[in-house]
């Protein structure tokens, strides 16, 4: 079965019966090796993205972060075809040792496949995000417009500003933000327009608002981290936070879209 990602399917669309469409930029397929949290199937994730009223979600494999990044992609794409509701991404390496195709190569079978983003695991993949051995990778994944999802304990903040500034049409997507973070976040939202705020385990009291007030929801990415972490966390933030109407839907599903390439290809 072959389907086709455009933007404007979710932002067309804006609310559904009166309620944000939510669309989860921050999920996951198959079993966690450290956490119990069932064995990852596409099946267990519906379902958990049916009792909070998530639409869409973008998954990566574990496979991928765990084992073998290029293996697990491309398990990823066979255990998601034909679901329309799953969107996929895949994990990045640098690509002198050989592990991956040239950049090139690889962004041109990422948009075929229908991938909307990367996902970078530097911490657990032993390599710096902003070194050198990265820059034909980021440059290639700026150029095809995907945005990159990253982990704020997988980097640094520094690493991220780094990042943002080599590749300024490069999306950052930061997520894991946990507690006590607007200081230092706030500062790098400030000098870099192209780094954006994941909501998963954003755990700052009325920090969405904050954020809201100082840079706009545009800067705000919904995620869950799903299924390490239960999704009706994310989901009673935003939904139960104090923000006006628009800006909920802009942050549940508006920004994510507007990072991602308007087609991104097909999958099988």
């Amino acid at each position: 079965m072959t389907g086709f990602w455009r933007r404007g399917t979710i932002a067309r669309m804006g609310t559904d019966e009166g309620h944000p469409i939510l669309l989860d930029a921050d999920a996951t397929l198959g079993r966690n090796p450290r956490v119990d949290v069932g064995s990852g199937t596409v099946d267990e994730l519906l379902v958990r993205m049916d009792r909070v009223g998530i639409r869409t979600a973008v998954v990566s494999h574990t496979t991928a972060r765990w084992h073998d990044p290029r293996a697990g992609n491309a398990r990823l794409m066979t255990e998601i075809a034909g679901v329309e509701r799953l969107l996929p991404s895949w994990v990045v390496l640098p690509d002198r040792t050989g592990e991956m195709p040239a950049p090139d190569e690889f962004v041109a079978e990422a948009l075929a496949a229908g991938v909307v983003a990367v996902r970078a695991y530097p911490e657990d993949h032993g390599y710096d995000l902003a070194g050198p051995d990265c820059t034909r990778l980021f440059s290639a994944v700026a150029a095809a417009g995907l945005p990159v999802l990253v982990d704020l304990w997988q980097t640094s903040w520094g690493q991220i500003e780094t990042l943002a500034d080599a590749h300024p049409t490069l999306s950052i997507v930061v997520g894991e933000l946990g507690y006590r973070v607007l200081r230092r976040a706030a500062g790098v939202l400030d000098r870099c327009p192209n780094v954006y705020l994941g909501t998963a385990h954003f755990a700052s009291h009325l920090g969405l608002e904050w954020l809201v007030q100082e840079f706009a929801p545009e800067r705000l990415v919904f995620g869950t981290g799903m299924p390490a972490r239960d999704p009706a966390e994310a989901v009673t933030r935003l939904l139960w936070s104090e923000l006006a109407d628009p800006a909920v839907t802009t942050i549940a599903a508006g920004t994510f879209t507007s990072l991602i390439p308007t087609s991104s290809g097909a999958r099988s």
